[in-house]
């Protein structure tokens, strides 16, 4: 699977996964949008980026998700 809006490189933002030519982390972006902000409002705040980006780091973090397992524990 391609991700053409997500880059990774070990000398910028130490190899964390990155919106393409930027240093925006594809983590700060979920991280947003696990808080409770919206798309628009994320936009707001990265002003470089365009919904396609932010999507592409949703898409990435779910492929990133399916690959392994993770475990949860039992509610107790």
């Amino acid at each position: 699977m391609s991700f053409e809006r997500i880059s990774i490189d070990p000398d910028r933002m130490q190899g964390l996964p990155c919106i393409r030519g930027t240093r925006v982390t594809v983590s700060a972006i979920l991280g947003q949008l696990a808080a409770g902000r919206s798309v628009d409002e994320v936009l707001e705040d990265y002003p470089q980026l365009e919904r396609e980006d932010v999507l592409g780091a949703l898409e990435y973090a779910a492929a990133a998700t399916r690959e392994r397992e993770i475990p949860l524990t039992a509610a107790g």
